[in-house]
Formats: C-alpha cells, sequence, structure tokens
C-alpha cells in the first residue's frame, strides 16, 4: 500500500432535508452513513407517497435546512421569504406545504422504511436525451420514480466528495460565461486539489481509498452521476444549461465521485487527504 497526498478538505456540507439547500460546516462527524444528519429528514407527498426531490420539484432549491441542536435533534426549514419552522412545529408540514404548493409531510428518515422518489423524465437531464445516458430508456419510457437506499434519504450513496481541480476543468469546457461554484453539484466533501491536477481528477482516486481527518476512510468510489440540479437556480446562481451540457459531452455525465464510509472519524477543514492504493 502506498499513501499519497492528494489535497485539503476546504469545505464540508450537510443537506438536513433532501433536495434543499444545505449548511456548510467547518468539521463534522462521519459515519458509516455518510456525514452525520445529512438527507436525515425529506418531504413526503400526502398525494402519492413518494418522496420530493429538486429533479421533478425544482422550488425545493429555495427552501434551506439546518439543524437547530446536534443532528439528533430538531431541523430548522427556512421558507422562501424568509420565515422558518422547526420540524416540531405542530404546523410545520402546513406551513412547507403551503410555500411549496403542494401537500406534504416533512418526515425523518426510518430504519426499513422503503421509499421512491419522483423525477420527471421530460427534464430530468436537461436537454441531454435520455438514451444517450440509459440507451434502454426515452423520455416516453423511463420510470417517474427511482428506489431510495432502504433506511435513508440518499439517491445512491452515503458521501460525495468533489476535487476543485475538477471545477477548474469544468469552468474551462464551459466558458467564462457559465458560473461553476461548488454548491451546484452539492458535495460533503470539497477537497481543494493541487494546481497540477488536471481534468476529471476523482478519475485517479475510483481503485482507491481516500484517508481524511481522524481515521475517515472513503471507499468504493464510482462516478458521481450528475442531473438537472446542477443546472438549476439556486442560492443566487442562474440558470445555465451548459453545466450538464459540457458534462455529458465530456465525461458521460459524471462530475465527483459518489462513495461508502469504511472507516467513521471526524474530518475538519483544513484536514490533508491521501490516497492510499
Amino acid at each position: 500500500m502506498t499513501s499519497t497526498p492528494v489535497g485539503v478538505v476546504r469545505q464540508i456540507w450537510r443537506y438536513p432535508v433532501k433536495s434543499m439547500l444545505g449548511e456548510r460546516l467547518e468539521e463534522a462527524t462521519v459515519t458509516t452513513g455518510g456525514i452525520e444528519g445529512d438527507r436525515g429528514w425529506a418531504l413526503r407527498s400526502t398525494e402519492t407517497g413518494n418522496v420530493l426531490s429538486a429533479k421533478k420539484w425544482a422550488r425545493l432549491l429555495d427552501f434551506r435546512s439546518s439543524y437547530a441542536e446536534a443532528p439528533a435533534g430538531d431541523v430548522r426549514v427556512f421558507l422562501p421569504g424568509g420565515m422558518s419552522v422547526l420540524a416540531s412545529d405542530a404546523g410545520a408540514s402546513q406551513a412547507i406545504s403551503e410555500a411549496l404548493g403542494t401537500p406534504v409531510l416533512l418526515e425523518r428518515a426510518a430504519e426499513g422504511v422503503k421509499s421512491k422518489a419522483d423525477i420527471d423524465p421530460a427534464t430530468v437531464f436537461g436537454e441531454v436525451p435520455i438514451e444517450n445516458i440509459f440507451p434502454t430508456y426515452t423520455r416516453e419510457t423511463m420510470p417517474p420514480v427511482f428506489r431510495l437506499p432502504t433506511g435513508t434519504f440518499f439517491d445512491s450513496a452515503a458521501v460525495h466528495v468533489l476535487a476543485s481541480g475538477t471545477l477548474e476543468h469544468m469552468r474551462a469546457l464551459c466558458g467564462e460565461a457559465t458560473v461553476i461554484d461548488t454548491r451546484r453539484f452539492r458535495p460533503n466533501i470539497y477537497v481543494e486539489t493541487a494546481p497540477g491536477a488536471a481534468g476529471f481528477v476523482e478519475d485517479e482516486w475510483e481503485e482507491g481509498v481516500l484517508l481524511a481527518g481522524e481515521a475517515v476512510r472513503i471507499v468504493d468510489m464510482h462516478p458521481a452521476l450528475r442531473c438537472v440540479m446542477t443546472t438549476l437556480p439556486q442560492g443566487g446562481l442562474p440558470r445555465d444549461p451548459a453545466v450538464l451540457r459540457a458534462a455529458a459531452k465530456n465525461h458521460d455525465v459524471n462530475v465527483g465521485v459518489f462513495a461508502s464510509v469504511g472507516s467513521p472519524g471526524r474530518v475538519r477543514v483544513g484536514d490533508p487527504v491521501f490516497l492510499e492504493s
């Protein structure tokens, strides 16, 4: 085994409520289930029983969530316009429903619960034809839902890692008119890589293990498939379909890596990151 330095933890993000804007942290506990409290909550439609995702409900990105206490406690949802509610408030789900324009329940993830999340096949990959990504589907035949891992509100993996070198590469591919920002890609851990790390940096990591912070081992890395969420207006960023077009043309719509946590621990901004291979 060899261990090579690949960068430094520059940002840590947690998204308490699925598909809402999240919170930037200085440090976090990383469990085998990902950043503690990440996607710990979601909105469930009272009409369909499905979990809402910004892949269909783009207005979710007008909402923001953070923990009022430790992740095991209450979550606060900031509504468009500035008002906020706590999950423990009697009228929390009603207030969110009215702001979103559809009836929902704010719900905590629970062990053993199986859920499906909504997508809109007509828009899920923006202007990129679905058959370019999934040859067996078209916009007419792709299912309008996808299964979430049992007991969670993750799309697939427990943690998402993104390298600064990859974002620099995306800026070069998209051109100066496009605003490439970490927030479009919603990573948990954003690694500042050396200036010489070019292209889609994480491709070089996939066969190895990332080591960060106090004993954290990030394993089973695989390409992070992107969707329309990277192009949507959010947190002051404008709508820009060029982001997904560039990812599709140059890297099979993949940016960053999804992964599992092999060993838990604590991670802080400034911690060095090593690749074990």
